[in-house]
């Protein structure tokens, strides 16, 4: 099997020789492809997607369209603040809000200006995840840019309790994006529920081969990790404080 960074380099490498992304270089990122507009529609029509009041959902530009389409049509939406840089690591964005306009609020630097920074006791509970992907497969495995935020932010999710193991999981991706072999996985990735493309939706099935995360796992996370994310340094702390 393949280690994940050869993996994503191949598929970085393939996107931007076949001009299916935006940007100069989507190498270290998740790709903003082409047609995410159209993978977010057809995501929407998905019943897990409809029934859901409240989504937690990535920063990357590739799922900026589902974004605004859970804003436009009524949801709670909680972005993940890039790099978790902040204690506070999620942006609440209530659409009921009339400085919430959808256009700009699914943007990074429009959620940062009119949503309202909150910690993770602070959320709704979630009823689907939006998951950026550099490769997945039809199982339901993901593999990501490398930074370990995803996992980070599905994990402290499930350690605060709003995001319960029924959560669905979903990401849109370029058909490219879609590898049909095995690959790499851990303890601390979460699997994905479904996976939708320009040319449709795949519904995985992980099994219980691949449970899902049950919360932060300290021992995936080197020291630099973990004082580069106040959050993790605070929740050290509360770990090694005696009652």
């Amino acid at each position: 099997m393949r280690d994940k960074w050869a993996i994503r380099e191949e598929v970085w490498t393939a996107l931007e020789t076949a001009r299916v992304v935006r940007g100069k270089s989507v190498h270290d990122k998740i790709p903003h492809f082409l047609g995410c507009e159209d993978a977010a529609a057809l995501a929407a029509e998905l019943p897990e997607w409809q029934a859901a009041r409240a989504v937690k959902s990535n920063p990357d530009q590739a799922q900026r369209p589902l974004r605004r389409l859970a804003l436009e049509q009524g949801k709670l939406l909680y972005m993940a603040v890039p790099r978790l840089k902040d204690e506070r690591v999620f942006i609440e964005l209530d659409p009921s809000r009339p400085e919430v306009e959808p256009a700009q609020a699914s943007t990074i630097s429009g959620a940062f200006k009119v949503g309202r920074p909150v910690y993770v006791a602070e959320m709704q509970p979630i009823d689907l995840v939006i998951s950026g992907s550099v490769a997945v497969n039809r199982k339901g495995i993901r593999i990501g840019k490398g930074g370990g935020f995803a996992d980070l932010e599905y994990g402290l999710a499930v350690a605060a309790g709003v995001v319960q193991p029924g959560t669905p999981v979903v990401s849109t991706v370029h058909p490219m994006q879609v590898l049909d072999e095995d690959l790499p996985w851990t303890q601390h990735d979460a699997p994905l529920d479904i996976v939708v493309t320009t040319e449709g939706v795949i519904r995985c099935d992980a099994g219980e081969d691949i449970p899902r995360p049950q919360g932060i796992y300290w021992e995936d996370l080197n020291e630099r990790k973990i004082c580069s994310i106040p959050l993790l340094v605070k929740l050290r702390q509360e770990i090694n404080t005696p009652a």
